[in-house]
């Protein structure tokens, strides 16, 4: 059985444009460092800032959180991360605190409180970190015409997806439709708006099938399969989010196609929820993914390293 034939390549033509700087200036002494930033001691240093963050999360701390942040963003482990981002340490110094100065609660958002909001923009830029020449899907459009998606359905109406997933309802009838069942059996799915497209790189299929194996195996019995929030999407419907309250960030994993979220909290009624986040943290301590804790659904992104094995077993599975 074949899936749509493998991506012949970068088309010509405007399909996506890339987020990657047309030049990055050189850190002090122009030397440009070629190490990789060591990302346990990033990920230590936020959580260490994040406790600060939860001491000054007052509105008359604003002052104190701005020093606050000066001094931590700039130590080694942390510059070294942000500096070879895009936005470089001071771009994405500026546009923290500006995600801070704009933030106001929301029960939409994931992002519950200033600390968390600190946490997602944060450990995000790793996402940004590796996929820095990775093109920007810009517009609806591009994310439902690219090449390198491919269709959810296609797969799954053949079995060849081993987690599952459920669309946004298009229209008027099918939310009302959705509303029903969720007041008729409220538990038996997550509460979640669902993906507005059904669409995924292939490595990313291939991940989340092995981790919907492993997690299967590994979960009480009954456990439902593993379910998917979110995967790719455009700029576009970032912006849209975020006028919706939503903690979507910019740029993001997703609309580089390398980002999904996983559902977390629902599993909890089934005793799998501990289960599926040591899975997740397992696979970030071997350098596979990068995870954020965003709550409801943990936010996990493919690092560069895994990409070959798992396009690799795309093809195996797919037969292609």
């Amino acid at each position: 059985m074949r899936v749509p034939s493998r991506s012949p390549g970068r088309q010509p033509g405007p399909a996506v444009a890339s987020t990657a700087p047309a030049a990055r200036r050189l850190p002090a002494g122009g030397r440009r460092t070629t190490a990789a930033p060591d990302l346990a001691a990033y990920r230590s240093a936020v959580a260490e800032l994040l406790v600060e963050v939860g001491a000054l999360a007052d509105a008359p701390s604003t002052i104190a959180r701005q020093v606050l942040l000066d001094q931590r963003l700039r130590e080694p482990a942390v510059a070294a991360v942000l500096d070879a981002t895009p936005q470089g340490l001071v771009g994405a110094r500026e546009t923290l605190l500006l995600e801070m100065a704009r933030y106001q609660p929301n029960a939409r958002s994931s992002a519950h409180d200033l600390t968390a909001l600190v946490r997602i923009y944060l450990l995000s830029r790793i996402d940004v970190l590796w996929w820095r020449d990775s093109p920007t899907f810009l517009t609806d459009e591009q994310v439902r015409t690219s090449t390198e998606l491919v269709d959810l359905e296609w797969l799954r109406r053949r079995g060849l997806l081993d987690f599952r997933y459920q669309e946004q309802p298009a229209t008027v009838l099918g939310r009302g439709l959705r509303a029903v069942r969720r007041r008729l059996r409220p538990d038996a799915t997550p509460r979640t708006a669902g993906l507005l497209f059904r669409r995924a790189r292939r490595e990313m299929i291939a991940f989340l099938n092995d981790l919907g194996r492993e997690f299967a195996a590994a979960g009480p019995p009954g456990t439902p399969p593993l379910w998917v929030t979110s995967l790719a999407r455009s700029a576009e419907h970032q912006y849209r989010l975020r006028r919706l309250g939503y903690a979507a960030m910019v740029p993001s994993g997703h609309c580089l196609g390398w980002a999904a979220d996983v559902e977390l909290a629902w599993y909890e009624r089934f005793g799998a929820r501990t289960t599926l986040a040591g899975l997740l943290l397992a696979r970030q301590e071997a350098g596979e993914i990068n995870v954020i804790d965003e709550g409801q659904a943990w936010h996990v992104c493919l690092a560069p390293v895994a990409r070959r094995r798992f396009r690799r077993a795309y093809e195996a599975e797919m037969g292609v």
